[in-house]
């Protein structure tokens, strides 16, 4: 099959997927977890559990706080002992419930033996129901509910189901892994969406560098025998799992400025929110387990690990389990290397989209000496969506918020391919990512300020009638 890619930018730096050929193991339980409200795009869960009851595993601890949320589910059975806020990866205080480990003990109904469940469900919004109800969101970084995005408003109407399996960001081999050994469970997963997005054909795509999985997804979906799904091999380039730009290379469509996938046809999703949509639907198990990466450069590579983690679980527990943190480890990352943030607490619990602990030694993070500008336009040449990185940079050194947002600061979705990119080493995504901030708080405040107005007119209207 050919291999295809997008047009606009990217780059190719070293994939380093080190941790390749290592098995997933399952992480054995610690004495405590704390389970954040805040592990999905939108509102926080609020709390439906009080300190001091018992919770099984699957028991639901929160529910939606508004129309984008996702329900939060106990990964281990205990005893509730607190309820509030700890700090985050990011060092941010966000409301946890805090559970005291007691046995493995599961709601009723979950199903946990291998057997794979093939028969695709016809009811639309059971199905639908049912992945809200086990609290399924996106695992691919931006943790968006998958009830919502199966879901498109009315008008809408999906053309193909994207499932992003490219994992391209350095390191990360978690996916890779899921494909290998829980391939026929992704297939179901797919097929499970495509029959609520209604029938429409799905692609799975996979990255060349990642032979192996081609060779497991392809098999899994020719054995099923499910209708109008493939797998579509992808060229090796970053970012190759961007939405915007996996869209373009499979579909050859682009999404325009602050416009939905959906807008072109399209709906992406990971192949771990596969995995989860399949257990969710055919088990019955809530989302509150995830596979993770630990990698780096400063560890050999019989001490990396891919774990089958329960969400909550400390990230220096994990850490221990493989062996501790290196010595030699200049800067821990949440994530891959390009888009992945550093970690400011080790003690922070891990979240539904946790992806990785990343060890990076000084020398793979040490950034070259800042100098001038020398207008090369590589930043320009390396953006994905097709951006002016080095103008982006003077309009907010001069403070121009409206040059900012002429300019499109807010299309950045913060790979890095310009910071990669740049002989003179200035630090072009950090000050790209705080102009994004500052426009899109203005455009807020628009939108809002709209909302009043409008919402006065309608009130006079009335009024004067």
């Amino acid at each position: 099959m050919a291999k295809i890619t997008f047009q606009i930018g990217g780059v190719h730096p070293d994939d380093s997927k080190i941790a390749r050929n290592r098995a997933i193991e399952v992480l054995p339980l610690p004495q405590t977890v704390y389970v954040s409200m805040a592990q999905h795009l939108g509102a926080p869960a609020k709390p439906v559990v009080a300190v001091g009851d018992h919770v099984k595993v699957g028991t639901v601890l929160a529910e939606p706080g508004g129309f984008i949320s996702a329900f939060v589910h106990s990964p281990v059975s205990g005893t509730v002992k607190k309820i509030e806020p700890r700090k985050d990866i990011a060092g941010n205080n966000v409301p946890h419930i805090e559970i005291a480990v007691e046995g493995d003990e599961w709601e009723e109904g979950i199903d946990l033996s291998d057997t794979l469940v093939r028969e695709i469900p016809t009811d639309r919004v059971a199905v639908l129901d049912k992945i809200k109800a086990c609290g399924v969101v996106g695992l691919g970084g931006a943790t968006f509910p998958t009830h919502v995005k199966l879901n498109p408003a009315p008008g809408s109407k999906a053309e193909c189901l994207l499932l992003n399996g490219a994992e391209c960001e350095p390191y990360l081999t978690s996916d890779f892994r899921i494909m290998l050994e829980r391939s026929s469970e992704i297939v179901v997963g797919a097929a499970i969406m495509q029959m609520v997005l209604g029938g429409c054909p799905c692609k799975i795509c996979i990255e060349e560098n990642k032979p192996e999985a081609i060779k497991a997804m392809s098999e899994a979906v020719a054995e099923l025998g499910y209708k109008d799904i493939e797998v579509v091999t992808l060229k090796k380039k970053y970012p190759q799992g961007g939405e915007k730009q996996l869209i373009a290379a499979v579909m050859k469509r682009q999404v325009g400025s602050g416009a939905l996938p959906i807008s072109v046809g399209a709906v992406v999703q990971n192949v771990a929110t596969a995995l989860a949509v399949y257990e969710a639907v055919q088990k019955n198990k809530p989302l509150i387990t995830n596979t993770l990466t630990i990698t780096g450069d400063c560890i050999p590579e019989e001490k990396q690990h891919n774990y089958l983690f329960r969400i909550g679980m400390p990230l220096s527990y994990i850490a221990e389990q493989a062996g501790g943190v290196p010595e030699n480890a200049a800067k821990l990352i949440s994530g891959g290397p390009m888009m992945g943030k550093a970690i400011a607490n080790i003690d922070a619990a891990t979240v539904k989209g946790s992806s990785s602990i990343l060890y990076l030694s000084e020398a793979a993070t040490k950034r070259g000496e800042e100098s001038f500008c020398i207008r090369c336009g590589r930043c320009a040449q390396a953006c994905p969506m097709g951006l002016e990185p080095f103008l982006l940079r003077r309009l907010y050194a001069a403070g121009d918020l409206e040059g900012l947002e002429k300019n499109a600061v807010q299309d950045c979705i913060e790979c890095g391919c310009c910071l990669y990119s740049c002989p003179a080493n200035i630090p072009l995504l950090d000050n790209i990512r705080m102009a994004k901030g500052q426009v899109m708080g203005v455009i807020r405040a628009r939108a809002a300020a709209a909302k009043v107005a409008a919402e006065a007119a309608k009130a006079a209207e009335s009024a004067a009638k």
